[in-house]
């Protein structure tokens, strides 16, 4: 498969790395508009450097986007345009409206779009996929401190749109409610918010996203009947507690601690590109048209944020 990366900075770096060790993958070139970095990436991983991400685009099959967020429309829909199927890293654009063409585009030319919510893809949750059977209450808390990627926009876009869109995967059930509180600290940009999620099947989803944070914390817990599932990252376990009735009919917790391996998250994700667009082969892999539906609830979330800054005058 002849695959491209277009954005070879922080994350795109990244992908021209794993593409060039995939067998099934020829790394057939990549293209950033910081010219120098974009040859020293190529050097590294043995390939060639495009200026123009057009000309990248006419020799391969599939390609990465991994550009900041404001170009994801315009290039997605480029390489959409020449029947390029698509991964775009997360948000899959900055708008619905232009998320919703980026979806109808895809199906038109009968190309694969898919969107780089690599949350799917980390191990305790490959692990544990199957054992989430009707989660009731989950609660994510997505920790960082401050650094300036990511900060042209909000929090809400850059980090807590990875559990959203792995709370609608999860749950499975129609979205019926949705309450969020936010605020400025370092940027224009929201940087830290907090939104609850309620749904249909009753569940109901408690998301914390901060980029002003003394550290870094990654923590997920997920509770179902007769079940606790808490998952700390990153780790190599995983704690389930789970209610059993003892020999004397009283009710016991029985404490596990799963140990979970696996790939490199972003690796998992690129292999099931390949997979997908391969093979046909159904995997984890957020489409288009899901990457739309966590933008949706992710705007959803900052309108709700700002109407009430602007009732209570917060700037």
């Amino acid at each position: 498969m002849k695959v491209g990366v277009i954005g070879v900075g922080y994350l795109g770096k990244h992908h021209a790395r794993i593409y060039s060790e995939i067998e099934r993958a020829q790394l057939v070139g990549v293209s950033d508009i910081d010219e120098g970095r974009g040859k020293e990436i190529a050097s590294t991983y043995g390939t060639q450097f495009f200026s123009e991400p057009a000309d990248l685009l006419e020799r391969v099959d599939a390609a990465s986007i991994a550009v900041p967020s404001k170009h994801h429309y315009t290039l997605a829909k480029e390489a959409l345009s020449k029947r390029v199927h698509t991964l775009v890293e997360k948000p899959i654009a900055c708008s619905v409206e232009e998320a919703s063409s980026l979806v109808e585009l895809a199906r038109k030319n009968g190309t694969r779009l898919y969107v780089g919510h690599t949350e799917r893809f980390s191990p305790p949750i490959v692990a544990l996929r199957e054992r989430i059977s009707c989660p009731l209450f989950i609660e994510c808390h997505r920790l960082a401190s401050f650094r300036q990627r990511g900060t042209d926009i909000a929090v809400v876009l850059d980090l807590m749109i990875h559990d959203i869109d792995m709370v609608l995967w999860l749950v499975r059930s129609p979205l019926e409610k949705v309450d969020a509180v936010g605020i400025p600290v370092l940027t224009e940009h929201e940087d830290i918010a907090n939104a609850r999620m309620e749904f249909a099947s009753g569940c109901i989803a408690n998301l914390t996203a901060s980029r002003v944070s003394k550290g870094n914390l990654r923590k997920i817990r997920i509770f179902q009947k007769n079940e606790y599932i808490s998952i700390n990252s990153p780790g190599k376990s995983v704690e389930i507690y789970t209610r059993l009735l003892g020999e004397d009919g009283r009710p016991q917790v029985r404490r596990e601690e799963v140990e979970v391996g696996g790939d490199e998250p972003l690796r998992a994700e690129l292999e099931a590109f390949l997979e997908e667009i391969g093979e046909q082969e159904k995997t984890n892999l957020a489409t288009g048209e899901e990457g739309r539906d966590a933008l949706v609830v992710a705007f959803k979330i900052l309108q709700l944020i700002r109407e009430r800054r602007a009732r209570i005058g917060i700037e």
